[in-house]
């Protein structure tokens, strides 16, 4: 048997087997964006971090953002219109394409983020939806939902999907 040698052509077959095992995962600013149905549009390709976003939220996201993120959360529209700070009627307003302000396009975004976190940590969005709906004890008898309408309320959620990733679940 002849001792390893990292130069050796022979070990080649091996580099190939690792490289074929190596795992791409999705990552959070990309499942993010999946989650508001953005992935491929120009303004959002430039995203790779948090402070990318920022510029997103300055600018608005369009309203069809909204439109991807509730069928995908099973929020309606009156949900969606407390959570935001903004009257149904004036939701219904908006055109597909027409920007949402500062204040409502960081909700969409937090939102995003919170439901992606939901989905990874839970396996699948429909078992996130669920617990989101659940009344919990560490929430004070509460449904997760009922937080949605503050980005203090948004943290704590991320927070409590952080210790159930890591089997807290005081």
């Amino acid at each position: 048997m002849k001792p390893y040698n990292k130069n050796n052509e022979d070990d080649s077959a091996a580099n190939e087997l690792a490289t074929a095992y190596v795992v791409h995962p999705i990552t959070a600013v990309a499942r993010t964006i999946g989650m508001m149905g953005m992935s491929g549009k120009k303004e959002f390709e430039a995203i790779r971090n948090d402070n990318d976003f920022i510029n997103v939220i300055r600018t608005g996201i369009p309203r069809q953002a909204m439109t991807y993120l509730m069928d995908i959360t099973d929020l309606s529209l009156l949900e969606m219109a407390t959570i935001t700070h903004t009257s149904d009627r004036t939701l219904r307003r908006y055109k597909p394409q027409q920007k949402l302000s500062q204040e409502q396009s960081e909700r969409m975004i937090e939102l995003a983020k919170l439901y992606s976190r939901g989905e990874e940590v839970f396996g699948s969005i429909t078992a996130f939806k669920q617990w989101m709906d659940a009344i919990l004890v560490p929430l004070g008898n509460k449904k997760p939902k009922d937080f949605l309408d503050t980005s203090l309320g948004i943290n704590m959620l991320l927070d409590e999907i952080g210790r159930i990733e890591h089997g807290i679940f005081a």
